[in-house]
């Protein structure tokens, strides 16, 4: 009955995408707010460096660990001028990591919170969450 039990939870854990207890993600993003880089490892290994631009003075990148909560190929923003947002990684709330057009500034705080990278870098980070599930993907943002 006990095992049956387990079988149950864990399977819909894993169907709702959930990371089990004591697994790792298999894919975490790490922001560095002092450096302003991503660094995506994927099963423990590094696999992409990217400049990003987080919040500038005045907005705020909020600190912590997220999984995923939505991705959209383009979005717009609803608070900012209808912005396009491509390749959008929702993270917290209204905060996600994104593709944007001003990579002039990329290295630099320059946004309104959310973590701003190269369109491409975006689109490839946007395909690895997606190969491996927001469930077992990390969004780890420190200072």
């Amino acid at each position: 009955m006990k095992k049956t039990a387990i079988l149950v939870a864990a399977a819909l854990m894993l169907l709702f995408g959930q990371v089990l207890p004591g697994q790792a993600a298999s894919l975490v993003a790490n922001i560095s707010l002092s450096s302003q880089t991503m660094t995506v490892v994927q099963n423990g290994r590094i696999i992409h460096r990217w400049p990003v631009s987080t919040a500038r003075r005045g907005y705020v990148t909020p600190r912590g660990s997220w999984q995923p909560t939505r991705m959209h190929r383009m979005w717009y923003s609803r608070k900012y001028d209808n912005s396009p947002m491509p390749y959008s990684v929702f993270y917290h709330g209204g905060y996600a990591i994104h593709g944007t057009n001003y990579v002039k500034r990329l290295g630099t705080p320059a946004s309104h919170g959310c973590v701003r990278l190269h369109t491409a870098n975006a689109a490839t980070f946007y395909s690895l969450v997606q190969q491996a599930g927001r469930g077992n993907t990390r969004i780890v943002v420190t200072n």
